[in-house]
């Protein structure tokens, strides 16, 4: 069977558009966003032949954002080679519906792709690690994939006595997964967990595994101060260590999709993240005003996708903003319908956790008295405390 190539970017900035061999894969404006095309069926194969690939980002279009972006190739590229039987991109989902310091349920959904021109029987094997690198539990599952066609796998599995994820001590289990056809392994892939109970509630805050936590967050954006962009792991964890020694536990991932490792991080270290998708929906920012708000539109739907299904295995994430400080008109039937649009498509890819923004002036924007915060999940403001309503 064929087998599929594929190529991943973490992060184009911006207006990207890339090709192989001359034949044009796709456009993604939102530098921010991670993305993947499928190279098969476009690349040249045997001694001697050549494959080109091209990228372009163009930043000629300015002011495009109210901070810096960088430019360019700025995040991790891969080219993926797989079985023409494979798990789909980002297509394991891993949530713990019931955790319980003696015995919790984890969940398996896995999409599994057949390209190959056959019907067949498959296998799925997965395999729980636990922090300290011992297999805790084993499962398998079997279907029959039709040729061309998606199967969804659903496992669900019980861990005795699990050692939680936390801000102390942020616990990760490993879900190795595994697509077998006659004994014979197709596809492996690993998913890094993490087992928690995460909930807010109106009168008493943040609960953590059952315990009452203040955040104490901060706004990071993308860029590493003088490193620009292009920001090396170490950067991240020695600010990290500093928050930490300054008591913070949280962080907002300000105000776009960060790269997979800053949530990997974050995972490991123990922070609590807010992880936001947009700056702006249509209206224009003070110089920023040929930024987002002229893809918003066209775009917004496959930026959140793409962000909370590459990011909702993150177990220091514990609640989605889609917006900050948003100038649209919230006042009217069609501001109403731009968020709850964006927070049902949340809770559609990601039923486990709360989505907010940031009110900005709500006193002119009327976001209390009108009904629209009592819409919203997590009610969020910057700002002008004065005029929040308890």
């Amino acid at each position: 069977a064929k087998r599929k190539i594929s190529i991943e970017f973490d992060g184009v900035m911006a207006n990207s558009d890339v090709w192989i061999n001359g034949f044009h894969l796709g456009k993604r404006p939102f530098g921010y966003s991670s993305f993947s095309y499928d190279l098969s069926g476009h690349l040249n194969f045997g001694k001697g032949k050549t494959n080109i690939l091209a990228v372009r980002a163009d930043n000629s279009v300015q002011p495009a954002s109210r901070f810096y972006t960088g430019a360019g190739i700025y995040r991790h590229v891969r080219l993926v080679a797989a079985d023409a039987i494979h798990f789909a991109h980002w297509g394991t989902y891993v949530t713990t519906p019931q955790v319980k310091a003696e015995r919790s349920t984890v969940k398996i959904q896995a999409k599994i792709d057949n390209q190959t021109a056959a019907s067949g029987e498959f296998t799925l094997q997965i395999s729980l690690i636990d922090p300290n690198g011992k297999t805790v539990k084993s499962a398998e599952n079997k279907q029959t994939i039709a040729a061309g066609k998606t199967a969804d796998f659903v496992q669900e599995m019980e861990v005795g006595n699990p050692k939680l994820w936390n801000l102390e001590q942020p616990n990760l289990y490993r879900a190795v997964t595994k697509i077998i056809s006659n004994g014979k392994t197709l596809d492996d892939e690993t998913t890094t967990f993490g087992i928690r109970d995460s909930k807010f509630e109106a009168a008493t805050g943040y609960w953590l595994n059952g315990k009452n936590i203040k955040i104490k967050g901060v706004c990071l954006h993308h860029d590493g101060g003088a490193v620009g962009a292009v920001v090396p792991l170490a950067v991240w964890e020695r600010r990290f260590k500093l928050l930490k020694e300054a008591g913070v536990n949280a962080i907002r991932t300000s105000h776009n999709p960060v790269a997979p490792e800053f949530l990997d991080l974050c995972d490991r270290m123990g922070f609590l993240v807010m992880d936001e998708t947009f700056d702006t929906w249509n209206s224009a920012k003070n110089n920023g005003e040929k930024g987002y708000n002229l893809y918003f539109t066209d775009w917004w739907k496959k930026d959140t996708e793409d962000m909370v299904v590459r990011d909702r295995n993150h177990p220091s994430i514990v609640i989605y903003s889609v917006g900050n400080e948003i100038h649209d008109n919230l006042d009217n039937p069609e501001g109403f319908k731009k968020y709850k649009d964006q927070q049902d498509l949340v809770h559609q890819l990601d039923p486990t956790r709360p989505v907010t923004m940031a009110l900005f002036r709500p006193n002119v924007s009327k976001v209390y008295a009108n009904g629209f915060a009592a819409t919203m999940d997590v009610v969020g403001q910057n700002y002008r405390e004065n005029e929040l309503i308890a």
